[in-house]
């Protein structure tokens, strides 16, 4: 069953009831919404990542590259 850890948190107990009633399963709706929350967190790193890359792929002047990679080959 892999590995798991309990974890536990305080809730208002009119909460708690009123999802009984719905017939919400407590435990499968809160591990959801904490993959959720890594996920989401997660993709705001790769994206903060990706902004960063794309400021510093914006300095380089393709041209140079072009230049380069021709003179690499004997092309000029």
């Amino acid at each position: 069953m892999g590995n798991y850890v309990t974890i536990s948190t305080k809730v208002r107990k009119e909460l708690i009831d009123e999802a009984r009633k719905l017939g919400i399963n407590i435990s499968s709706t809160l591990r959801r919404a904490l993959e959720e929350e890594v996920r989401k967190r997660k993709l705001e790193i790769l994206k903060a990542r990706l902004n960063e890359l794309s400021e510093a792929l914006d300095k380089i002047d393709i041209n140079e590259v072009v230049k380069i990679i021709r003179e690499g080959k004997g092309l000029r």
